[in-house]
């Protein structure tokens, strides 16, 4: 028995399903949407598939179209071959007979609709002779009067639109506008006397409203003898234009007379998403299907799948091509067996990209604009190099470009279509790649230099916009000249990092960026390298960065708050910080306010430590990383070794004025004050213009109950940085010290202004408020302390203390039990609570906190009074 041939067509289509690899959700997806009858709600009638060009749309489209077939659905394949919806629809005829369906009403129609399209050109083509190249004079004395310009605008928009001469959208502007403005209506009757009736006029001008109805009841009687139609629309960007609104009106309205068989499942797959202005009121029935590069495991699957398995050679592969399975199909073709017989991808992915875009300017302006990481119109026109009046319709064009995201104000390119751009133009031409990143980085470095004005000019890093454009320029720089940048960014990843993680994390990220699109491994290396020590992933990168080091409770606060955890004496007759135990512990935090201020910071360590280990720094800027890890370590509270980079800072530099004030707010943090002190006199000396150090100094005087001097130089330190909320925050507290309550009140208010969620000074409002004796606006303080500082000892200690003095004791007793959970070594919450626990009769457990308070604190003369009152009632109980 002789067996039966194959075509060549199905030969090939059977090899590329055993080489599809991958896409195993998406395939799952798709088949249990066939298990699952047209009423079920998990049912889909539309699946839209969308990416980037060259994540396999195409073989995913044509991978669904076997499962449909395996599942005895009749299927229509069409794609860009088709230009509009008659074509469509013959295509879906063509499909269906091939497969033993004839559609007789349509494919008549269809026949009819092409000769009375060919009679309209042919009349077109009559009509347009005088205005194509004619010779008459339009201004003759026998020449009809001028059109309006939206005369002129309508008609050639109508002719272009109808589509009637193949071309006239190309040659729009070869024709006399005047002449075809002047001629409409010849035009119309010409096309009118060709046909026989009305009907063919129809088929001619709307030919959808015609032919649509005779396809849904073609659909309906062959839906009725197949289980399934699924009809595929591939290059949906191409075709999408003149098939979406149509399909749109087929699936989900009865505008055609005639609903779609429930059977019939659509799926388009293009560049873009759907338009959800259109498709908003179809989600329950439409399955966006978006699509992205080959996962790792992919892709490895694809390249073993052409004994493509030496490792050396994957890693090149999936270097090179980003997961694009389009491309990692192409190398693998290719079977290398080392790295160096890997080609670049590159020109094979950009063609793909700009498959559809002709215009050399516009395909340039694509890949200048690949250059910088973001877009927006000034940066556009920067790197497109265009002129103003064009600027902005090639920007709007750019914007759409189904790779482009667009994030507001700004545009970035994937990934995955950018890194192949880089690519070629680095390789095509090296010295262009220079010329272009350097005039980028000038760019970027004059805007730059723009915003150095007013009151914060001399400290540029602390304008978030100012680092943006440097951050902006470094990378630009780094990608022309590596080598001569690399030290130059690496200096200013320092003051980075004294902003905190995530200031210094996008350094280490623009130094990722630049290495690998320049192709610059050092660069890269130094990235990857700061990012892990930032993590907390390299334990090498800072010497252990804080292993070991004591953080002395409650010295940890939330970022921006500058409130503190700690102690202090009860409500009532109670010394203030600075005598005893925890001496710091109601210091508004000298940080507050400042970038980062209250963070444990430990990555910020590793990573300086890191720049300071391999020497790549001089002398002067050694000084200034050991200040910004003195600054992190002192914010994680290992006080004494932010003692010792301060020093070390000091001996690199014994001018710099910003190492002497952390060594002081270091010393303060240690209850040093009167160090503190001496280290603030010579900051102040160095930089008579730093407001903080003013307030530090301020603050630090406070506490040693010299409020004159305390009040000097706070007003200094606010004149200088009024927006400082801590030195408002320190001046009221000092005010109410003096007893000075309305002006007190008056500066808290300031600094709650400038930080709302300010815990420490709204406790200090609290205690405003208490001496006030206005106890609801006390509590109402308290509250929201303790809400914006949940960790924060020191306040659960203080609202406690006023619950206990309104006779809440089980209330107190929550908040004192939470201070103690939070800082077991905390003597004025045993003090507090032993208090407490003596109002509720409860003597012994009394007797006990007190005990343990005065233990933390000998000679503590409140705890000693309640100890004593413990005693008293005892004796008077009878215990």
């Amino acid at each position: 028995m002789a067996r039966a041939r194959s075509s060549t067509q199905q030969v090939i289509s059977e090899r590329s399903r055993r080489a599809f690899v991958g896409r195993d959700a998406e395939r799952a997806l798709f088949r249990a949407n066939l298990e699952h009858g047209p009423q079920d709600e998990r049912h889909t009638f539309l699946f839209h598939v969308h990416g980037n060009a060259g994540v396999g749309k195409t073989c995913l489209v044509r991978e669904w179209e076997q499962i449909a077939r395996e599942c005895g659905a009749l299927t229509v394949y069409a794609d860009e071959a088709v230009g509009s919806v008659p074509e469509a629809m013959a295509a879906i005829s063509a499909r269906f007979a091939r497969q033993g369906h004839r559609t007789k009403d349509l494919d008549r129609l269809l026949t009819a609709h092409r000769e009375r399209r060919h009679e309209a050109e042919t009349a077109v083509a009559a009509a347009l002779g005088p205005a194509i190249g004619g010779t008459g004079d339009p201004q003759g004395p026998d020449a009809p009067a001028q059109p309006s310009q939206l005369t002129l605008a309508a008609t050639r928009a109508g002719l272009v639109g109808l589509g009637l001469v193949p071309g006239v959208g190309a040659l729009a502007g070869a024709v006399d506008p005047v002449q075809l403005a002047q001629g409409a209506d010849r035009l119309r009757a010409s096309v009118g006397t060709r046909m026989r009736n009305q009907e063919d006029l129809r088929l001619v001008l709307a030919p959808e409203e015609v032919l649509t109805p005779v396809l849904l009841d073609e659909l309906a009687g062959i839906a009725a003898e197949v289980p399934w139609i699924v009809l595929f629309f591939d290059t949906y960007e191409r075709t999408g234009p003149f098939l979406d609104g149509w399909l749109h009106d087929v699936l989900g309205t009865d505008r055609h007379g005639a609903a779609l068989p429930d059977n019939v499942v659509v799926v388009t797959a293009g560049q873009r998403p759907l338009d959800t202005a259109r498709w908003a009121g179809f989600a329950d029935s439409v399955t966006d299907v978006p699509l992205g590069p080959f996962t790792e495991t992919e892709a490895r699957l694809l390249l073993a799948r052409r004994d493509v398995v030496a490792e050396p050679v994957v890693r090149q592969v999936l270097r090179l091509t980003g997961g694009l399975p389009v491309l990692v199909s192409t190398l693998a073709a290719h079977r290398p067996a080392a790295p160096d017989e890997v080609g670049d991808p590159s020109g094979t992915a950009v063609d793909r990209f700009l498959k559809w875009e002709q215009d050399p300017v516009r395909r340039a302006v694509v890949l200048a604009c690949a250059l910088p990481r973001r877009l927006d119109a000034d940066v556009f026109q920067a790197a497109a190099q265009c002129a103003d009046e064009e600027a902005d319709a090639l920007f709007a064009w750019l914007r759409e470009l189904p790779f482009v995201g667009d994030r507001g104000d700004r545009v970035q390119y994937h990934d995955v279509v950018r890194a192949p751009m880089l690519r070629l133009q680095r390789h095509r031409s090296p010295r262009g790649w220079t010329e272009r990143h350097t005039r980028l980085a000038r760019t970027f470095a004059q805007w730059r230099g723009e915003t150095e004005t007013g009151p914060d000019a001399g400290r540029p890093w602390a304008d978030a916009r100012w680092r943006e454009l440097r951050l902006a320029e470094s990378y630009h720089l780094l990608c022309a000249r590596p080598r001569v940048a690399l030290p130059e960014v690496l200096a200013d990843a320092v003051l980075a990092c004294d902003l905190g993680e995530a200031v210094a994390g996008r350094w280490a990220r623009v130094l990722v960026d630049a290495g690998e699109d320049a192709d610059a491994a050092d660069v890269a290396r130094w990235g990857h390298e700061l990012s892990e020590a930032l993590a907390g992933t390299d334990a090498s990168a800072g010497s252990g960065a804080l292993a070991g080091a004591r953080v002395p409770a409650g010295a940890r606060v939330p970022a921006g708050t500058g409130a503190p955890a700690g102690t202090d004496a009860p409500a009532g007759s109670r010394a203030d910080a600075g005598s005893g135990a925890h001496a710091r512990t109601d210091v508004p935090a000298a940080g507050a306010g400042n970038a980062g201020a209250g963070a444990a910071d430990t990555g910020v360590v590793a990573a300086l430590g890191l720049l300071l280990n391999r020497a790549v720094l001089d002398p002067p800027r050694q000084a200034l990383a050991r200040t910004a890890r003195g600054a992190a370590l002192r914010r994680a509270g290992a006080h004494a070794r932010a003692l010792a980079e301060y020093d070390r800072a000091l001996a690199l530099d014994p001018e710099l004025a910003r190492a002497y004030r952390g060594r002081a707010m270091s010393r303060g943090e240690l209850a040093d004050y009167e160090g503190a002190l001496a280290d603030l006199d010579r900051a102040v000396a160095l930089a008579p213009d730093d407001g903080r150090a003013f307030s530090v100094r301020g603050e630090y005087r406070r506490i040693l109950r010299d409020y004159d001097a305390a009040i000097r130089d706070l007003d200094r330190g606010i004149a200088l940085e009024p927006a400082r909320a801590f030195a408002w925050a320190s001046r009221g507290a000092t005010r109410l010290s003096r007893g000075e309550l309305d002006a007190a009140l008056a500066d808290l208010d300031q600094a709650l202004e400038l930080n709302p969620e300010y815990g420490w000074a709204l406790a200090r409002r609290a205690r405003v408020w208490r001496a006030r004796g206005e106890h609801a606006r006390q509590l109402a303080d308290l509250d929201r302390a303790v809400r914006a500082q949940p960790d924060w000892a020191w306040g659960a200690c203080e609202r406690g203390d006023a619950l206990r003095v309104a006779g809440r004791y089980e209330d107190a007793l929550a908040d004192y039990d939470r201070a103690l959970a939070l800082d077991g070594a905390y003597a004025s919450a045993y003090a507090s609570r032993g208090a407490c626990l003596n109002a509720l009769g409860r003597h012994a457990d009394a007797l006990a906190d007190l005990n343990r308070a005065l233990e933390l604190r000998p000679g503590y003369a409140w705890a000693l009074e309640q100890r004593a009152a413990v005693h008293e009632r005892r004796a008077e109980g009878g215990e």
